[in-house]
């Protein structure tokens, strides 16, 4: 029976009705299965369906139906193996249908067309199945490396292509604020004026939205409130009559007639609004007595007494009342659960001075130095928290716990005002602490020289191992005394070099500058065989110190000594001249100067070491200096023509003539080939006016070193002397030899410009830019000429195929709209200057021009723009200084001036335009004249510029 199910329920059912019709037959009809309320019954699902059979379970046995077993109940005959049949099991937990479905859904493939990819195939994977092994973990660890490796490699790749996409999508689609970026900054020349004078925006609101009526509130008087309660009689009670005829009597209680109370209200004219008024006045002399004086009518409230109490409230902390009470709490607990632990204490008792509890945190801490009388730090604090004399009987009283203790006798002997008073607390200190060289320090500062003296030769005692007390007593003791003071000092310490050193200064200031050299070397061998490491750079330290001191021989001696150690052979030049360096920038020159005569002794040959010494002297030295070291230099390299040329110009500058004759007299006999020598001692013949030594030096160039700057030198004397047939002849002559020289080719057309020959110095012209097509002042010259004899378009055509053949030439760019706007033609020039500017964005020479190009408003917004492009071009620079001159703004013009200058020394146009500003607006900071000639000294041999060079190549501007 138990194996019945419900695979059968209509003949279940049948059983069970004619098994008890007899039981039914004098009942009520038997309710239909469909029936309403059944429905109604199984709307809600059963907690028990579904659930396995309980075992014996026999449908429709309770009411009396006699259940059976047929052959369907008990199924086909199955093998011991097989598995059971649970099918009354509960969902998920019968093993046969639900494993058959879970093995069909795993078999099964989604072959859906969604789920389809050209390259990849279907989704998912062909092992998916399979078990997850160690390898297959380790396989796939790998093939994620690589595809991050892969990733990596494209990343910049793929950031580079993102960012162009983005910068592309800028510039077609710029923003708001980028298209009207030219506009805002035409705002800053709107001045105060006219930016008040812009008319409003009219409001477009309507009259009673524009000038809305605001309520008006009057208060009530109070015969209002009294006419309005006598008029409402009326309505405050009830007729009698009422009451009788009108229904409003009922027997039940609660009604109208009602003996409890509040029928019997009084009448509204009863109210005494005088009354009233005089409660609201008493009520405000109460209020005004409260903070007013009876007497004088004057506050009580103190004001700084008030304000101070309110100070006093404030915290001076910056953190939360809740976070001050939590440290509050857990300090508390830290001295209680630890009293003799110090730091609490000094934590607690600054937290309540941070609260401003000044008070409890001297209470906590002196409690603080009863539970840890022996912590040196509570003892302090305390001294600290407390006022003057608290302070010292708190000192006093850890002196006495702490008899030892250094920090404390300090801090007792600072609460002393008195001198005296200092003096007896720290030998009393002293007395108890004798090996202290704070201590000895301290008191020794206050005595005066001679006690000092006493004070150090006992100190030195007590502290045999303190350099600085050593030191101290051998500067206060005469030179014999001092000398056995260090001594005794090397003996004691022999591993200090202070001490050495300071023995060769003591020597050196007695003049025995002999000894210097002997106590420096004993001092380095000293300290090696006392196993100390002699490290260079603190000696070279030293030793700058020694030169700042005024103790030269001593500082060379050291650098002598050091300058060697530690530093292989194939260093030696680099690092030495590193060293030097280093100590002109640090204002030690005398060490500098004992490396380079240390680095000249080791390499006597060597050219660039020369150079730099002679370079160093003529900075740093004086000019005897300078040419003793020349007259060594070429001693040793007599081949380096700029050593020659340094002595040379040295002897002339200071006006010895002969001398530098002689000096180049020797460079000829050491360098008779040498073109830089002969050229030399051309310019200081005719610098001297001394023409006819120097065109015979010259003529014997020529004939000994022909070179085309010599030939150059000679045409240009003969030019300049106005012999105009003898240049003519020696530029014939050069360039025969020297056709691609291209100064030669514009000299002789230069001298056939200015002997009115227009054709012959256009030939000229020509032909030297055939021969030198990438000179820019060839083409520069040409189109000058053909502008000046009024052929502008042949002009304009030599600059475009100038423009051909030397393509982003910024000089060419130029010239070409200079041309255009010196013959009116503004917009032609506006034009090329847009084109130069795109073809040569970055030329300092076309953005300096192109801010002067433009209108006066808008050269301001030109020049921001010039700086956006060429930030540290030194023509920029100038323009934007020229610009303030122009605006009268002098301080920012000097300012432009002096950073142009600085960023560029040799532009000889920017210390002209700065010269000549000067010249007009002097400051009263320095004289006038003193400023003139500080620049003007300043903008000799500068030989860079535009304007500089066109006034220097005049030919009456020579010499």
């Amino acid at each position: 029976m138990a194996s019945a199910t419900a695979k059968q329920p209509a003949k279940a059912a049948s059983k069970a009705a004619s098994g008890g019709t007899g039981g039914s037959a004098g009942g009520a009809p038997a309710m239909p299965l469909a029936s309403p309320l059944m429905g109604g019954l199984n709307k809600k699902k059963k907690p028990f369906l579904g659930m396995a059979a309980p075992l014996g379970y026999v449908p429709g046995l309770g009411r009396g139906a006699t259940g059976f077993t047929t052959r369907s109940d008990i199924g086909p005959a199955r093998d011991a193996n097989d598995p059971v049949d649970d099918r009354h099991a509960p969902p998920g937990k019968r093993t046969v249908g639900d494993q058959m479905k879970k093995n069909q859904e795993e078999d099964e493939e989604d072959l859906n067309d969604t789920n389809y990819d050209e390259f990849n195939g279907y989704a998912g994977s062909l092992f998916s199945s399979g078990p997850y092994e160690k390898d297959d973990e380790e396989a796939d660890a790998i093939y994620a490396a690589l595809d991050k490796r892969m990733d990596e490699r494209r990343k910049e790749r793929r950031e580079l292509r993102e960012k162009e996409e983005i910068e592309k999508y800028r510039m077609e689609r710029p923003k708001i604020q980028q298209q009207f970026s030219d506009l805002k900054r035409k705002l800053a020349e709107v001045t105060e004026d006219e930016w008040l004078s812009i008319p409003e925006v009219g409001d477009a609101r309507n009259k009673r939205q524009r000038n809305p009526r605001h309520e008006k509130l009057t208060p009530v008087p109070d015969s209002f409130f009294a006419k309005h309660l006598q008029t409402g009689e009326n309505h405050t009670s009830v007729d009698p009559l009422q009451g009788q005829f009108a229904g409003l009597a009922t027997p039940f209680p609660g009604g109208l007639n009602t003996p409890y109370p509040g029928g019997m209200t009084p009448e509204a004219g009863e109210l005494d609004m005088r009354k009233i008024g005089q409660a609201r006045n008493t009520l405000m002399d109460m209020r005004l007595s409260q903070v007013s004086d009876s007497v004088s009518g004057q506050t009580v409230v103190d004001p700084k007494g008030y304000l101070t109490d309110l100070n006093s409230m404030i915290p001076t902390h910056g953190g939360d009342i809740s976070d001050i009470k939590k440290a509050r709490l857990l300090l508390k607990s830290v001295r209680e659960t630890n009293p003799h632990h110090p730091p609490a204490w000094i934590a607690s008792a600054r937290l309540e001075e941070v609260t401003g509890k000044l008070q409890v945190a001297r209470n906590l801490i002196m409690k603080g130095t009863e539970m840890c009388p022996k912590s040196e730090d509570v003892w302090l604090e305390a001294a600290r928290l407390q006022p003057g004399d608290t302070a010292k009987a708190v000192v006093a009283q850890a002196v006495r716990h702490l008899p030892q203790s250094v920090r404390i006798y300090i801090r007792a002997a600072e609460l002393e005002t008195d001198i005296r008073a200092k003096k007896r607390v720290l030998r009393k200190a002293l007395e108890n602490v004798s090996k202290s060289v704070r201590l000895w320090k301290i008191a020794v500062e206050l005595e005066e020289p001679e006690d000092a003296r006493i004070m150090l030769s006992r100190a030195v005692e007590c502290c045999p191992t303190s350099v600085e007390l050593w030191l101290a007593l051998a500067r206060l003791e005469t030179y014999e005394n001092a000398r056995r003071v260090l001594n005794k000092a090397r003996e004691n310490i022999p591993t200090d070099r202070h001490i050495w050193i300071t023995a060769a200064k003591l020597e050196e200031a007695n003049g025995n500058t002999q000894m210097v050299e002997k106590i420096i070397d004993r001092a380095i061998t000293s300290l090696r065989a006392n196993g100390v490491e002699i490290n260079r750079e603190q000696w070279i330290q030293d030793a700058e110190e020694c030169d700042k001191a005024g103790s030269v021989a001593t500082c060379q001696a050291v650098i002598r000594a050091v300058i060697g150690i530690g530093i292989e052979e194939e260093d030696c030049k680099h690092t030495w001249m590193e060293d030097a360096d280093s100590c002109v920038a640090h204002g030690a020159l005398e060490c500098a100067r004992a490396i380079y005569a240390h680095a000249l002794q080791v390499f006597p040959s060597k050219k660039s070491v020369w150079l730099r010494a002679a370079y160093f002297e003529k900075n740093h030295g004086t000019r005897e200096s300078l040419e003793a070291l020349l007259q060594r230099a070429v001693a040793h390299c007599p081949k380096a023509e700029v050593l020659w040329l340094m002595g040379a110009k040295s002897k002339w500058l200071a006006g010895d003539v002969p001398a530098a004759r002689s000096i180049l007299a020797l460079a000829f006999q050491a360098n008779p080939n040498s073109e830089e020598i002969w050229l030399a001692a051309v310019k200081l013949e005719s610098e001297n006016n001394e023409y006819e030594r120097a065109r015979r030096l010259l003529a014997k160039a020529r004939s000994s070193a022909p070179t085309a700057r010599v030939f150059m030198k000679s045409v240009r004397l003969e030019w300049v002397l106005g012999n105009i047939d003898a240049a003519h002849e020696l530029c014939t002559e050069a360039l025969k030899h020297y056709e691609d020289f291209p100064k030669l080719w514009m000299m002789r057309g230069q001298i056939e410009e200015q002997s009115e020959n227009i054709d012959k110095a256009r030939e000229a012209y020509n032909q030297g830019l055939k021969k030198c097509p990438h000179s820019m002042s060839l083409w520069l010259l040409l189109s000058r000429l053909e502008e000046r004899v009024g052929q502008l378009t042949r002009a304009r055509a030599i600059l475009e195929k100038a423009r051909l053949k030397n393509p982003q030439t910024p000089e060419i760019w130029l010239e070409s709209v200079r041309l255009e706007y010196r013959a009116g033609l503004k917009n032609i020039s506006n034009t090329l200057m847009a084109k130069a500017l795109q073809e040569c964005p970055n030329s300092g020479i076309l953005w300096a021009e192109a801010v002067f190009l433009e209108a006066r408003p808008q050269r301001k917004t030109k020049s921001v723009d010039a700086l956006k492009k060429c930030e540290h071009d030194p023509h920029v620079l100038l323009a934007v200084a020229k610009l303030f001159w122009s605006e009268r703004k002098i301080t920012k013009a000097r300012e432009w001036f002096l950073r142009t200058v600085k960023i560029e020394p040799d532009l000889g146009d920017a210390w002209a335009f700065f010269y000549k500003f000067e010249l007009q607006h002097g400051t009263e900071v320095k004289s006038f004249a003193e400023q003139q000639q500080e620049v003007k000294k300043r903008c000799e041999n500068k030989n860079i510029g535009e304007i500089l060079v066109l006034v220097a190549s005049k030919i009456k501007n020579t010499f």
